[in-house]
């Protein structure tokens, strides 16, 4: 919790937990999120800028919302992306973005309801509505065990670390990939230096066997 009374979900939640170069085994609990889909590069997919613009306004109207009527006041999340594609080399060698699939994420806390995500929807268009406001959805997701390790740089440069994260740490210890790669940008890519940018990369996983 901030000082000011605000909780912090990058503090309280153990899965916002990862340091640069070590990689950790986390239990997630179920979470919900605000979720908008998409698919291409988010370098010049127009509908990724507009995923990213839509999911703002609804989390602010939702967290303001929350203050006021249920006084319980957070701090926005940071926003997070889950990523694949047909072939899964596009992340760690081709890198081919165009054939990228993806959904960007906001957590919401767990006393936020569908009623309440309706709601801040409508007013988050009632002046300058966002192209994908409509697509904008609540939805809980359920990733359990997982691995995961902080990536501080650009994101092209992620391929390193997610070919060991993919083909010698999960292997190596006797697991392997059970869902969809997870990002979560502890830094504003649209504010912060391609070099100075921090990465949650997880990855969830099951027995090998």
């Amino acid at each position: 919790m901030t000082g000011d009374g605000k909780i912090d979900f990058k503090r309280t939640l153990d899965a916002y937990q990862a340091r640069r170069g070590q990689v950790r085994m986390v239990d997630v609990p179920d979470l919900q999120y605000l979720m908008v889909d998409g698919h291409g590069d988010p370098n010049t997919s127009p509908a990724f800028t507009a995923a990213v613009e839509a999911l703002y306004p609804v989390a602010y109207k939702l967290k303001f919302a929350s203050k006021r009527d249920l006084m319980r006041d957070y701090v926005v999340p940071p926003l997070e992306g889950l990523w694949w594609a047909e072939d899964m080399a596009s992340f760690t060698t081709a890198r081919d973005k165009s054939q990228w699939d993806w959904t960007l994420m906001l957590l919401v806390p767990d006393w936020i309801d569908q009623t309440m995500v309706a709601a801040a929807v409508e007013q988050a268009g009632a002046k300058r509505r966002p192209a994908r406001l409509d697509d904008v959805r609540l939805q809980t997701l359920t990733e359990g065990r997982c691995v995961q390790t902080l990536h501080v740089g650009s994101f092209d440069e992620e391929a390193d670390v997610l070919a060991r994260l993919h083909q010698e740490f999960i292997p190596g210890h006797g697991l392997r990939m059970a869902g969809t790669h997870h990002e979560i940008y502890l830094s504003d890519f649209r504010k912060v230096a391609p070099d100075k940018r921090r990465t949650i990369l997880r990855q969830p996983i099951t027995s090998g066997t």
